[in-house]
C-alpha cells in the first residue's frame, strides 16, 4: 500500500527535478547580472564562461547520474551521494559548507528579488524588502512546503513569455558589439559572480527524497535542464550586446527590462524566478542539515535538528535555523559579495562528487553497476576543472575553502596520523598500509566486495591459465596470490625465500601483480589446507581459492578432502576444468548455467562480469542458460531472466532451453560446445564418500566440454546483495 502511495504522488523526471532546476538556472543572475557579465568581459568573454561554466556543470552532473543510477539516493542529495561512496567523514566534511551554500543561496535570491523590486519603486528599501521577503519564504516552506511545486509550472510560463518578450524587444542605442574587453572587472572575477547560474543542478539532486525514480529522474531531469540552460545562455549575449554599450550593460541591473517588447514581463520573470528558487533553496538546505544530523555528524547536542515533523517529515527546526542563516548573510546586502563565496562552496561540492564517481569507476567494484556509466576520467576531469577554477578566480580562498573542509574531516575523523617514518616513499605506504588493515574491520563489506585470490598454482610455467583466470578476476583490483607447494624437507626457509623471488620476478616479466608463497608440506592437498587456514594479514585473506581439476583417480579423496576443508573455511573454491586443446578459445561467449540467484548464482555472475572487464575478454558476451520442463514454464522463466538481467545491471543475454525430454548433461553438452568458458554450479561438500561420487559425475558431466568452471560460493556471505546492492 504504501509503494503505491509513493509511486502516486512521486514526482518524475519533469516535474521533481528539470522544473526547479531550469527555475534555478534561469533565475536571478540571468535577469539582473547577465548584461552586467557581457558589460564587463564582451561577447566572446561572456560565451566562454558560460560555456567553461556549463562544461563544470555537466561534468558534475555525468557524475551525479552515474551515482544515482547506481544506488538509491534518499533525502540529502548531494551530501547523501558522498557520504554513501566516500564515508560518512567525507560527506560531512563537504556536506557542512553545502548546507551553508544552500542557506547564502536563498539571500542571493531574495536580496535579487529585492534589488529589482527598489529599482522599479525606488521608495522601496532594498534591505527591508529582502529581510521580509526571507521570513516569509520560510513561513511557508514550514506550512506549505507543497506551495512551491503547484507553481512551478506558472513560474516557468512566465520566465518563457519574458524571454520572448526580450527576443522581440528593441535596441536600446546605437552600439559596436564589443568582442572582448579588458575595460572592466578581471575574468575570472566575473565568473566567480555568473557561476551560481548555472549551479541550479543542486535544486533537483535536493528534491531526491520526494521522486518516484530517483535513478532515472536525476540524470534525464539534470541533463535537460543544463541543456536548455545553455542553450538560452549562448543566445541572450548576442541579444545584449546588439541593443546596449558596455557602460549601459555594466550599470543598468534590470537593462532586460528596457529592452523587451513589454517591459513588465521581465519584473514578472525576475520576481518568479528569484522567489521559487529562493523557495526552493529553502526547503533544500534544511533537509541537508536533518541529513547532517541524523547521521550523527553534527555534534550530539545538535541532534535536535534532526527532527521532523508531521507524515512527510517536514524539518521546521532546520528552517528555523537556515532563517536565521539567511537573515544574516541578507544583512550584508550585496549580491556581488555573496554570489563568489556561494560559488567556493559550490564548486567544493562539485569537486568532490566527480572525485565519488571517480573513484567508483576507477576501482570498478563489482556493487557499482550503474546503468548511466560515465569514464572515471570524464569524472577526474570535472574535478581538476572545479580545482583550477577555484584558484584561478581566489587562490586565497580556495585554501581557505580547503583547510575548513579539511579541518572539519579531521574533527569528524577525531584522531591525528603522526609521521613515524624514515624512508618517506616506504614510511608513507607501510603507514597507509596499517592504517589500511585496521580500518578494513573484521567482516566482508558486501559493497566493496571482490575476489582475493588464493591460485594453488604450483610452478607457474606449467599452470599458466590459473594465473591468467585470477588475474583477469581481480584485473589489478583485487589481490592475487601464487602459490607452490613443496614436498616437506625440500627446501629451507632461506631457499624458499629465493624462489618466491624468482615466482615474484617471473610473474612480473609476464604483466601480473601478484603476492607469492611457497609452503613445504608432506602432499600438496595438505599444503593447500595449510594456506587456507593460515595465510592472511589480519583480516585480509583470500576469500576465493582458484585451483585445478584433479584427475588421478587414486588422489581424488584427499583433493576432495581438501575441498570439503576449504568449504568449512567459509572460501569460495573456483576449479578450473581446462580443455587444453582449445584453451580459452577466441574468448567470446560465456555460458552461466542458471540456478537461481542464491550463492552460486550471483557468484558465477559476479565472476563472469569481471572476466569481461579484463583486456583479452571485452567482446565477450555472457549467456544465462536455464533448462524447463516445458513451454508454459519456458514463457514465465524468459520474463523472470529479462527483468532480473535488468535489475542487476548486467549486459547478458537469457537463454530458456525446454528440456523435451532430455537430460541435463545432454543439454548441457549440446548447448555449450561452442561457448568458449562455461561456468557450472557445484553442491556442498558432505559426506567424502559421497562426496567423491558426485564429484566424478561432474567430472564425466563435463567431459569433452570446452573449458570450465565449477563454481561453489563459500557458505553464510550474501552474494545476491553484492548484485542488488543499492
Amino acid at each position: 500500500m504504501t509503494t503505491a502511495t509513493e509511486e502516486k504522488t512521486g514526482l518524475g523526471a519533469f516535474g521533481g527535478v528539470y522544473t526547479p532546476s531550469i527555475l534555478t538556472i534561469l533565475g536571478v543572475i540571468m535577469y539582473l547580472r547577465f548584461g552586467w557579465v557581457v558589460g564587463n568581459v564582451g561577447l566572446l568573454g561572456t560565451l566562454a564562461i558560460v560555456t567553461l561554466s556549463t562544461g563544470i556543470t555537466f561534468l558534475t552532473a555525468l557524475s551525479i547520474s552515474a551515482i544515482a543510477t547506481d544506488r538509491v539516493v534518499r533525502a540529502g542529495g548531494a551530501y547523501y551521494m558522498i557520504s554513501r561512496s566516500l564515508g560518512i567523514e567525507t560527506g560531512g566534511a563537504v556536506g557542512i559548507p553545502l548546507y551553508f551554500a544552500q542557506a547564502l543561496s536563498v539571500a542571493l535570491y531574495t536580496l535579487g528579488f529585492a534589488e529589482s523590486l527598489a529599482a522599479t519603486f525606488p521608495f522601496f528599501n532594498q534591505t527591508y524588502v529582502a529581510l521580509a521577503v526571507t521570513i516569509l519564504v520560510a513561513i511557508l516552506a514550514i506550512t506549505s512546503a507543497n506551495i512551491a511545486i503547484r507553481t512551478q509550472y506558472f513560474i516557468m510560463a512566465a520566465i518563457a513569455l519574458s524571454l520572448l518578450s526580450l527576443l522581440f524587444g528593441k535596441s536600446l542605442e546605437p552600439t559596436v558589439i564589443e568582442m572582448w574587453t579588458n575595460k572592466g572587472e578581471p575574468f575570472w572575477a566575473v565568473f566567480a559572480v555568473f557561476f551560481p547560474a548555472v549551479t541550479g543542478i543542486m535544486a533537483g539532486v535536493n528534491m531526491s527524497g520526494d521522486l518516484r525514480e530517483p535513478s532515472k529522474a536525476i540524470p534525464w531531469g539534470t541533463l535537460g535542464a543544463i541543456g536548455t540552460g545553455y542553450i538560452i545562455y549562448m543566445g541572450l549575449p548576442v541579444i545584449l550586446a546588439m541593443r546596449a554599450d558596455a557602460i549601459t550593460l555594466r550599470e543598468e541591473p534590470l537593462i532586460m527590462e528596457q529592452m523587451a517588447l513589454f517591459g513588465p514581463s521581465i519584473l514578472v520573470g525576475v520576481w518568479g524566478a528569484t522567489l521559487s528558487s529562493a523557495i526552493g533553496s529553502i526547503l533544500g538546505a534544511p533537509r541537508v542539515l536533518q541529513a547532517l544530523a541524523r547521521d550523527g555528524v553534527l555534534p550530539r547536542w545538535m541532534s535536535f535538528l534532526g527532527q521532523g515533523t508531521g507524515k512527510t517529515d517536514e524539518p521546521r527546526i532546520g528552517t528555523a535555523v537556515t532563517l536565521v542563516v539567511s537573515v544574516a548573510a541578507v544583512c550584508i546586502g550585496d549580491l556581488n559579495i555573496i554570489a563568489p563565496v556561494l560559488t567556493m562552496f559550490f564548486l567544493t561540492t562539485y569537486m568532490v562528487l566527480n572525485v565519488s564517481a571517480g573513484i567508483e569507476g576507477f576501482l570498478q567494484s563489482p556493487s557499482f553497476r550503474p546503468s548511466f556509466r560515465v569514464h572515471w576520467l570524464l569524472s577526474l576531469l570535472g574535478a581538476v576543472g572545479c580545482l583550477a577554477v577555484m584558484f584561478l578566480i581566489n587562490p586565497i580562498a580556495t585554501i581557505v575553502a580547503a583547510i575548513i573542509v579539511l579541518g572539519i574531516y579531521s574533527w569528524l575523523q577525531q584522531r591525528e596520523l603522526i609521521a613515524t617514518w624514515g624512508d618517506v616513499r616506504r614510511g608513507i605506504w607501510m603507514a597507509l598500509l596499517r592504517i589500511g588493515i585496521f580500518q578494513v574491520g573484521h567482516k566482508e563489506d558486501i559493497k566493496n566486495w571482490r575476489p582475493h585470490v588464493l591460485v594453488l598454482s604450483g610452478i607457474p610455467r606449467k599452470r599458466w591459465s590459473l594465473i591468467e583466470l585470477a588475474d583477469a578476476f581481480t584485473h589489478n583490483r583485487g589481490l592475487v596470490t601464487v602459490s607452490s607447494i613443496l614436498p616437506s624437507g625440500s627446501r629451507n626457509m632461506a631457499q624458499q625465500g629465493e624462489l618466491e623471488l624468482t615466482i615474484r620476478d617471473y610473474l612480473e616479466r609476464r604483466g601480473v601483480q601478484a603476492l607469492v608463497r611457497v609452503v613445504t608440506a608432506p602432499n600438496p592437498f595438505e599444503g593447500g589446507q595449510q594456506l587456507v587456514e593460515t595465510y592472511g594479514l589480519g583480516t585480509i585473506v583470500p576469500n576465493t581459492i582458484l585451483l585445478g581439476d584433479s584427475e588421478d583417480p587414486k588422489r581424488r579423496e584427499q583433493y576432495c578432502t581438501m575441498l570439503a576443508s576449504i568449504h568449512n573455511a567459509k572460501r569460495s573454491l573456483v576449479i578450473l576444468r581446462e580443455n587444453h586443446e582449445y584453451g580459452f578459445g577466441k574468448r567470446q561467449r560465456i555460458d552461466i548455467w542458471w540456478g537461481g540467484l542464491q550463492a552460486n548464482g550471483s557468484l558465477m555472475i559476479l565472476l563472469a562480469d569481471l572476466l569481461r572487464s579484463a583486456e583479452f575478454w571485452r567482446n565477450t558476451e555472457i549467456y544465462l542458460k536455464l533448462v524447463v520442463p516445458d513451454d508454459t514454464a519456458a514463457q514465465a522463466a524468459q520474463t523472470n531472466l529479462d527483468t532480473l538481467i535488468r535489475a542487476l545491471r548486467i549486459r547478458a543475454f537469457p537463454q530458456v532451453i525446454i528440456a523435451q525430454g532430455r537430460s541435463f548433461d545432454e543439454i548441457l553438452q549440446t548447448s555449450s560446445q561452442d561457448a568458449d568458458l562455461i561456468f557450472l554450479g557445484m553442491a556442498q561438500p558432505e559426506v567424502t564418500d559421497a562426496y567423491m561420487e558426485y564429484y566424478e559425475r561432474m567430472q564425466a558431466r563435463t567431459s569433452g566440454l570446452p573449458t570450465t568452471l565449477l563454481v561453489l560460493a563459500a557458505p553464510d556471505f550474501p552474494f545476491e546483495e553484492v548484485l542488488t546492492e543499492q
